[in-house]
């Protein structure tokens, strides 16, 4: 038996569930020598600005007990540099390309947008509202629903692609602003961002991380992002979703489809094993295969909750 791996997220058709997550994987490019990029469902780049960005000053990562703490702060070579010089390149390696947008107002998201527009070369757009590591723009948007809600109502008009919103963990309610996102024009969702983190170095009193705070990332958050995922299928059950939060292994690719993404990108284990997200397709087909899976898409939201029960008095 061989298993259909193709997944569709609304129009955004994919040749399998496994897709890399935004500032984890470069422009594809880096990664070329690793694994043809083509293999991967897709590739989400570096998020892209209107002009380069130098991002945050150093140290910008640290290694924590279970995962990775990062402010670079989207550092990135800008729209125009990568419309002329990376994207035909990507296309040519045959990757399924969606451009990571962000701005520090809602002028600096609509001229991205408009500048990449219809691009064909791309297949969907995400809209970053929820880095943590940038002083504007970022968690200003993500946490606020109307705030996110009026920046997709302005953006949905600027291209005809697939939009997706990439949401905050940093919230009281993920599915507060997954509606918000969807009732504003939003196509697709992806969860979760990082994790809000603080790491100290306790002998000179001073923070690990040159913005003070980074985003918390890796194995530490994965059980939290499981979670949101689940959340916003069951209130939101007809809405494509890219789970995103500590995946190392297939098992956790599996795990992030039954509580209900439709697919997933691997973001963190890239920098360990940069063959990773290739090797996982591959693992994805031999487990679906041992368990009788078919269509990988039957995976999607068939977790079995148990009842849960009331408190009891003794």
């Amino acid at each position: 038996m061989t298993t259909d791996l193709s997944v569709r997220l609304g129009r955004l058709a994919l040749r399998n569930p496994i897709a890399t997550a935004s500032g984890t994987f470069g422009y594809g490019l880096e990664f070329a020598d690793f694994l043809p990029l083509g293999k991967l469902g897709a590739i989400s780049v570096k998020g892209l600005s209107t002009r380069p960005c130098h991002g945050n000053p150093p140290p910008r990562i640290c290694e924590t007990d279970a995962g990775m703490l990062n402010a670079i702060g989207l550092q990135n070579i800008g729209v125009e540099a990568f419309l002329t010089e990376t994207l035909p390149e990507l296309h040519r390696l045959g990757a399924t390309v969606i451009a990571n947008v962000w701005g520090d107002t809602e002028e600096d998201y609509v001229a991205v947008i408009e500048r990449i527009g219809g691009d064909r070369r791309v297949a969907a757009i995400e809209l970053n509202v929820s880095c943590p590591n940038v002083v504007k723009g970022g968690l200003i948007f993500g946490n606020d629903p109307l705030a996110l809600g009026a920046l997709v109502r302005r953006v949905r008009t600027s291209t005809p692609l697939p939009l997706i919103v990439k949401l905050s963990p940093n919230v009281t309610d993920i599915t507060v602003t997954a509606r918000a996102a969807v009732d504003a024009g939003a196509d697709i969702l992806s969860l979760v961002n990082t994790l809000v983190g603080l790491a100290i170095d306790i002998e000179n009193r001073q923070p690990k991380i040159g913005f003070t705070t980074g985003g918390l990332s890796g194995p530490a958050i994965r059980p939290v992002a499981v979670r949101m995922v689940w959340e916003v299928r069951k209130a939101l059950p007809k809405v494509p979703i890219f789970g995103i939060g500590g995946i190392e292994t297939v098992e956790h690719v599996v795990e992030f489809l039954i509580a209900g993404a439709d697919a997933v990108q691997v973001g963190t284990a890239n920098f360990r094993d940069p063959s990773l997200s290739g090797r996982l397709v591959d693992e994805l087909a031999a487990w679906c295969e041992q368990h009788g899976v078919r269509r990988v898409a039957e995976l999607t939201g068939t977790l079995r909750t148990r009842p849960r029960p009331e408190h009891t008095f003794g």
